[in-house]
């Protein structure tokens, strides 16, 4: 069976050459999870109108495929630093990861202390899943800065971190289909609003009220 992981920035993007854009290196905090997206509409135009963000932060794919997984346990958590615990809950298993970021290690901060970007690393080190995918989503392909555009890099970049034994579960794909709802015991559904766009907070919310999805942290309305 599968544990699956998903991160609203998979839906929740950006397009080429968006130089203000808190999508890459920004901290998880309140300011970024909200006020800074006010200021970037500010930016792009007087009257500060969120949907201004749209033609930047583009919404891809179509996110209600996900309620192929109603039914299903489904939780949602506003950070993924909540993973390594919500997997901790579960038997070690499979772990699929839907994600703009492959969250298994960060350079900044203590690398012993769970946070977003380094939650899945961490439970591969303590034996918390039996392999990990972590799956990019296809818009990847179009946008140069992106972790998915070159899988090679990535991995090359990935490698020092991790011993050999734990290389090898771990898999980078981009824009693979999900996985079928007959293999997932279980969802995780994260936000992560410093790094998504306010606008699309209706369809994240409507998605969690007809997956039934039972909150560990709680998300943010901010639009």
């Amino acid at each position: 069976m599968t544990l699956l992981s998903i991160d609203w920035d998979y839906y929740s993007g950006m397009i080429e050459h968006v130089f203000d854009s808190p999508f890459w290196g920004t901290p998880d905090l309140e300011f970024h999870r909200e006020k800074r997206w006010h200021e970037l509409a500010q930016k792009r135009h007087p009257e500060g109108n969120l949907e201004v963000l749209k033609e930047d932060f583009p919404l891809y794919g179509d996110p209600f495929e996900l309620l192929q997984y109603q039914g299903k346990p489904v939780a949602v958590a506003l950070s993924h630093d909540c993973a390594f615990e919500w997997v901790s809950g579960f038997a070690p298993d499979r772990v699929v990861n839907v994600d703009s970021h492959h969250d298994l290690f960060s350079q900044s901060g203590d690398p012993a202390l769970v946070r977003p970007g380094n939650w899945a690393g961490l439970g591969l080190k303590a034996g918390k899943m039996l392999d990990y995918t972590c799956i990019y989503p296809a818009w990847h392909q179009d946008v140069r800065v992106t972790e998915g555009f070159d899988l090679d890099r990535t991995r090359a970049e990935i490698q020092p971190h991790f011993a050999p034994e734990v290389l090898g579960k771990i898999q980078l794909l981009r824009g693979a289909p999900l996985p079928s709802p007959e293999e997932v015991q279980a969802v995780l559904l994260v936000q992560s609003p410093a790094w998504t766009n306010p606008v699309y907070d209706p369809v994240f919310f409507e998605l969690l009220d007809r997956l039934n999805a039972r909150p560990i942290t709680a998300p943010l309305w901010r639009f």
